[in-house]
């Protein structure tokens, strides 16, 4: 009989390879393993709440020229969400704890390392910022600054990167408007910051446009009770909408 013709090959076509294979470096092999460890080794839940960020947005605007003069660095919403999460890790201290499987305890941390997720040259990092609570704004913002140079340089040591007791991944400034971030074992929280859109929101009986941002907490289930999930992203969200809350600690 004769030969069918056969189609276009698999590999190839006008335009090039239909396939290409590239290996997977250490870091995407190693964030590819956490991330399924995560999944299958924590009982892992997420709360939602939204945030009206007028309030942060109007201090950025008053303040930003005499904070870039006198810091030489702007003054981002990072770094508001940074002290947020602070106070409200020291009012919930379990999403600042983990698990020692090993000896069946708790190991609650009284020292506020915060990872700050980050497009690296590699692939998503997540950097730390140690010792988040004695910094004030200019500084974390700096320090921010300093560690995402590090990361799209490729420049990051396991010792920026190790240690972390909390993490906040701002998928924000890709677009993202909802999402279930995934915890970085060991740590029992992860904070998601969203894109700021303008909304319809009731204010005193009236319909106003403000604008608003998604917050998701994704937590360890085995360590954080839901009641204190949800206090713990309210508080954030006290924080952030009523900023001087932060400067006085209230």
């Amino acid at each position: 009989a004769a030969a069918k013709p056969s189609g276009p090959p698999v590999t190839s076509s006008d335009n090039g390879p239909r396939e290409e294979r590239v290996r997977m470096t250490k870091l995407r092999q190693t964030i590819a393993r956490r991330l399924v460890e995560a999944q299958q080794n924590a009982a892992m839940l997420t709360t939602f709440n939204e945030v009206d960020m007028t309030n942060i947005m109007a201090m950025r605007k008053s303040f930003q020229d005499r904070f870039v003069k006198r810091h030489g660095t702007k003054v981002g919403f990072m770094s508001f969400f940074v002290k947020a999460v602070v106070e409200a890790l020291k009012e919930f201290p379990a999403v600042n704890a983990e698990i020692d499987l090993e000896n069946k305890q708790l190991v609650y941390k009284n020292y506020y390392h915060v990872g700050i997720a980050v497009g690296g040259g590699k692939g998503l990092v997540v950097p730390i910022v140690r010792d988040a609570d004695q910094l004030s704004f200019a500084e974390i913002e700096l320090e921010i600054k300093r560690l995402a140079g590090l990361a799209q340089s490729n420049k990051l040591t396991l010792d920026n990167l190790q240690g972390g007791t909390f993490t906040i991944s701002n998928g924000g400034i890709y677009g993202s408007m909802l999402s279930t971030p995934i915890l970085n074992p060991p740590q029992s929280g992860i904070l998601g910051m969203h894109n700021i859109m303008q909304r319809p929101v009731v204010v005193d009986g009236e319909v106003v446009a403000r604008p608003m941002m998604y917050l998701a907490l994704s937590y360890d289930h085995r360590i954080v009770d839901g009641r204190e999930a949800v206090g713990f992203l309210v508080r954030i969200k006290e924080c952030l909408e009523n900023p001087e809350r932060i400067l006085l600690e209230v």
